[in-house]
């Protein structure tokens, strides 16, 4: 009993993405530096958010910018700065990010002051938000946040982590309720089947996306689109779509989906930095080259910046027509907002809205129609009222940077300050990781991981199977395991898992759990092996697989699955799964997905 209870400790440990706390910490003493009474930029040229002043002073005091311009005597004890040769510019606004582990400390290094997320853990969103409203927040980024999106059963999303999905437009209204009460602060919708991916997913039906438009604005949420193609682009704006998450890959833009965005008043992020890397060029290979950024990045950070999405035959995703969407929207009058789409492959948090700056003037936005994305813009467009602009009486977020950006955009990347609410952030750089030794998993030629014909959830190499339920981090889920005497084609013995995922934590889980290594969660090199196999069967429900490595950090990778009553053989490549090594492979944990009662049993669990 007590090797099993080590053994539950450790596996909560290595799950630590469901304590909420993680991305919404209060900073450290040593992120920020006492405020003086006042810092007065003098001869510093502005970009304003909007235009474009030469030389002129600026004043903050306390969190508020209050006074632009004119003569300025200073204050005694306050710091004046010489911006001679520098820019001031409002913090940044990422307006797509996925918010998880330290991504808000993370994005302020690098200058955003503000994370438009388009999908979170609800926990997360909420701690995030309290920590904002009681002043202690400004040693990262602000959240606004979506929350939980909205898709279909085994739609886009879905991969992630459990989330409440709709199946007809008569579950949009409680479903967008349920949202409002959590406190989203907009809602987004996915519709999109994964063909321009070269794949396919469920999605919901456009009964279902004019139930969503006309319910998020009944609460006065704007509601905003996942889409990837320039037909459901259309489809939703003619519907009154608030917003594009991405772009459209798949065909060139024609005249009337800009006059469609017009009309609806709708703007579009379009996220090129991402678009980049599922078109299969790791977008952020040249920002772990630019001596400007690269000592402030993680090794982890470094490594998914030169990540891309694998290109499956028949994808429809080219850079090309993406650019020339995102001129033609912007030449006709349609707002466009920066948004890097991180923690993507290819993207980081922060860093990467410097790569998003650079590819809009690629795709034709002048530098200050770029900088305007990523300050006023998205301000305006998500009605954030006290940022985005250097004016009096708006909130001191800056970034001062060395050159002239409204030139140069990759100016951007010369950082000489940042300023969070009046607060100077203290860049500091990442301690070097230290190198992650795996152990050699004994693995047996056939790859079998474990039959159950022993009597016992044992396995052929590593520590065999656990029950492991979210009751380890205050959750309220219960699994529990049992061998049977017959399994798949009348086979001895198999695992079933039963129990129930029960709300009453932001991320339930529930299932049974195997660790490769002969100590729990301890990395083992699987690299000789391509994917992950199993026989399931239970009660006509959904199941999740999450594979759990230590270059993944907090967040496994996942890939649902459908249970029925009958024996399935489940196949997950490690590729579909974006696992882009695998030498470091701690966990393989199959479990339930939908709230409620669970039984299923697997058997013939091996590695191919």
């Amino acid at each position: 009993m007590t090797n099993l209870r080590k053994t539950f400790f450790a596996l909560a440990a290595a799950l630590s993405l469901v304590a909420i706390a993680i991305g919404a910490r209060t900073p450290a003493k040593d992120e920020s530096v006492e405020t003086p009474r006042q810092t007065v930029f003098r001869n510093v040229r502005l970009f304003d958010g909007v235009q474009v002043t030469p030389a002129t002073t600026v004043v903050i005091e306390g969190s508020k910018i209050v006074s632009v311009g004119g003569k300025v005597t200073p204050a005694a004890g306050s710091r004046v700065i010489d911006g001679k040769g520098k820019t001031l510019l409002p913090g940044l606004i990422d307006s797509h990010t996925h918010t998880f582990d330290d991504a808000l400390g993370r994005a302020l290094q690098f200058g955003v002051t503000t994370q438009i997320d388009m999908f979170t853990h609800v926990g997360l969103m909420q701690q995030a938000k309290r920590l904002q409203s009681d002043g202690k927040a400004t040693g990262r980024a602000d959240l606004v946040s979506a929350g939980t999106l909205m898709t279909a059963p085994g739609g886009h999303g879905t991969q992630f982590f459990p989330i409440d999905t709709i199946r007809s437009a008569a579950d949009v209204a409680p479903f967008i309720e349920a949202r409002v009460r959590e406190g989203s602060d907009f809602i987004k919708v996915v519709y999109d089947d994964g063909s321009a991916y070269g794949t396919s997913f469920a999605s919901i039906d456009s009964d279902s996306v004019r139930a969503a438009i006309s319910a998020a604005h009944e609460h006065g949420r704007k509601v905003v689109f996942h889409v990837s193609t320039l037909e459901r682009a259309k489809e939703v704006l003619a519907l009154g779509a608030d917003g594009l998450v991405h772009t459209f890959g798949d065909a060139p833009p024609d005249a009337e989906v800009v006059a469609l965005a017009k009309k609806a008043g709708a703007f579009v992020v379009p996220t090129l930095t991402v678009i980049e890397s599922t078109a299969g060029t790791a977008s952020g290979v040249s920002l772990v080259a630019d001596a400007r950024l690269a000592p402030y990045l993680s090794s982890s950070e470094k490594v998914n910046l030169q990540k891309s999405f694998p290109v499956r035959e028949g994808a429809a995703r080219d850079l090309e027509y993406a650019f020339l969407s995102t001129k033609a929207f912007s030449k006709g009058g349609v707002p466009i907002l920066a948004g890097s789409d991180a923690p993507n492959p290819g993207t980081t948090y922060g860093a990467s809205m410097h790569r998003e700056l650079e590819l809009l003037v690629t795709a034709g936005l002048t530098p200050s129609e770029a900088l305007a994305a990523a300050t006023s813009v998205p301000a305006r467009m998500f009605s954030l009222d006290d940022r985005g602009l250097i004016k009096a009486g708006m909130r001191a977020d800056l970034l001062l940077v060395e050159g002239d950006p409204t030139k140069t955009i990759t100016d951007t990347r010369n950082i000489a300050g940042i300023w969070k609410e009046g607060v100077e952030l203290t860049r500091s750089r990442p301690v070097p990781e230290a190198p992650v030794t795996a152990v050699a998993a004994a693995v047996p030629s056939s790859g079998l991981i474990s039959d159950f014909e022993s009597g016992e959830p044992s396995s052929s190499f590593g520590s065999g199977w656990v029950a492991s339920t979210d009751t380890m981090a205050g959750g309220k889920s219960e699994a529990a395991l049992e061998i049977i005497p017959s399994g798949f084609n009348g086979s001895k013995g198999a695992l079933a898992v039963a129990g129930n995922l029960r709300d009453g934590f932001s991320y339930p889980w529930a299932g049974a759990m195997f660790s490769p290594a002969a100590s729990p969660m301890q990395p083992v090199d699987l690299s000789a092996w391509k994917a992950v196999s199993f026989r399931v069967r239970g009660d006509n429900s959904s199941g999740q697989l999450l594979v759990f490595a230590t270059h993944l950090g907090r967040v496994p990778a996942s890939r649902p699955f459908s249970v029925t009553p009958e024996w399935k053989e489940i196949t997950v490549s490690f590729q579909d799964l974006r696992l882009v090594k695998t030498n470091d492979v701690q966990a393989i944990f199959i479990g339930a997905s939908e709230r409620g009662p669970f039984r299923f049993e697997i058997d013939d669990v091996r590695l191919r």
